[in-house]
């Protein structure tokens, strides 16, 4: 099944990775050994427009940043799991919270540890600068990398091919503020 061929009508999660997917996976650490991250504002522009159209946004990262903590709070992603060693158990966990199944989720993963989930989601995307076999295993492999607007060219890939980019649309073709 080729990526044009998939259903993607009942996505209503998307699960993202941090560092490599929302970042372009550098390390950025002060005098102090503070962090800090780079976001695209695009890939934060698109996960509003995920939510504008009802569906719900996860995070799930091996790191623990508080950047990361201060973005998805910014974004108003309800769902942050950071510090995550073993990812699977965990999206298990917010799929029961959610009450939803694997097949209704995407799942946009760069590296090994992000296998797991990408292989038990109903569509599985990777950026560009993935490792070769998360392109391997992807149905989507976005021709942008982490951290410069791969999250917003897969949300509007998925929103376009389900009819809800025309919602999204609405709200600047009448130069307002509806969804």
């Amino acid at each position: 099944m080729t990526m044009f061929e998939t259903d993607l009508s009942g996505i209503r999660l998307l699960v993202l990775d941090v560092d490599g997917v929302m970042t372009d996976g550098r390390i950025c650490l002060d005098a102090d050994g503070r962090e800090t991250k780079v976001f695209h504002v695009t890939d934060g522009a698109g996960m509003k427009y995920w939510q504008r159209v009802g569906r719900e946004i996860a995070i799930i990262s091996g790191r623990d940043a508080p950047a990361t903590a201060h973005r998805a709070k910014e974004l108003g992603v309800r769902h942050l799991r950071q510090g995550v060693k073993v990812k699977l158990p965990v999206y298990e966990s917010i799929l029961a919270e959610l009450g939803l199944k694997p097949e209704q989720t995407a799942v946009m993963g760069d590296d090994l540890p992000d296998l797991p989930l990408l292989r038990r989601c109903g569509f599985a995307i990777a950026p560009a600068n993935a490792v070769a076999e998360v392109r391997a295993e992807a149905e989507l492999v976005t021709e942008r990398r982490g951290g410069a607007g791969a999250v917003r060219e897969a949300i509007e890939f998925i929103l376009r091919r389900t009819g809800d980019w025309e919602t999204v649309m609405r709200r600047y073709d009448l130069g307002g503020e509806a969804p």
